[in-house]
């Protein structure tokens, strides 16, 4: 009688295949997450802005202006670790210089006051970036996230204008820039109507209390991703922006207060 047995190797190919089959599989995200997307795209916006720029001779104040619609460039990346976790990134810059009639008056106490006339160029640039780590609560079509993390942002104000300052005229030029990094908090919320066409809502604080340079900034926008291929989308989004942001000099502060809002274009890469 001849009995017939496995090989050794037969046995352990046969006995790792039972196993594999028993092990579970890796749940998959959401339909409305991906493991890695990298978006570049332009934030168009209307702003309006408030400049307080300070001198030797007193705060250079701009008053309320809207000097028109600005293109700012913006990029974002996303990394999903396991199914609910995730890191995000994000930077723009705002950059703005206004030109036109001033006319401002500020009081210099016992030493007269600033009196500005004629034209004056105000320069405004702003440059954001934000790293936060984010929860995913769900799985299905529809999550939730919740973000903590830290940014770091870095403002510049520069004016120029002709002044009178205790009946001399003179020219006034002068600029100041200051960095810092503060807390932010985030929260946002994904769904999926199909894998490739799903909307969004994202809001974000910032906020810095103390210090030299301090003050706050936050972020809301809404909008929908379509992928007409697998790898390559288009986002298409609407946002609001408000910055408030004081640096302290001394006697005279420099403040920068820009609102902005309007239509976002992104072209997203996934993987």
């Amino acid at each position: 009688m001849l009995l017939l047995r496995p090989r050794p190797a037969f046995g352990a190919l046969f006995g790792s295949g039972l196993l594999l089959a028993a092990a579970p599989a890796l749940a998959d995200p959401s339909p409305a997450l991906d493991r890695f997307s990298f978006s570049v795209g332009a934030f168009s916006a209307d702003p309006k802005f408030n400049a307080s720029v300070s001198t030797p001779y007193g705060t250079l104040q701009s008053g309320d202006i809207k000097p028109g619609r600005v293109t700012m460039p913006r990029i974002t990346a996303d990394v999903l670790i396991g199914d609910s976790h995730g890191i995000s990134f994000d930077y723009y810059q705002y950059r703005r210089d206004y030109s036109g009639g001033v006319a401002n008056t500020t009081s210099l106490g016992n030493f007269g006051s600033l009196n500005t006339f004629g034209n004056a160029t105000v320069n405004t640039k702003l440059d954001f970036a934000k790293l936060s780590y984010k929860w995913w609560i769900g799985s299905g079509n529809t999550v939730l996230g919740l973000g903590a993390g830290a940014a770091y942002y870095r403002a510049t104000l520069g004016a120029t204008a002709l002044a009178g300052v205790n009946g001399q005229v003179r020219t006034l030029n002068e600029s100041s820039s200051d960095n810092a990094v503060a807390p932010l908090l985030e929260v946002g919320v994904r769904h999926a109507i199909t894998p490739d066409l799903r909307l969004f809502a994202d809001a974000s604080g910032v906020w810095k209390s103390s210090g030299r340079f301090h003050g706050n900034i936050y972020n809301a926008s809404a909008g929908v991703e379509w992928f007409p291929v697998k790898n390559v989308g288009l986002v298409l989004a609407y946002g609001l922006t408000n910055i408030d942001l004081t640096r302290e000099s001394g006697s005279a502060d420099s403040r920068l207060k820009v609102r902005l809002q309007g239509p976002s274009a992104f072209l997203k890469a996934r993987f």
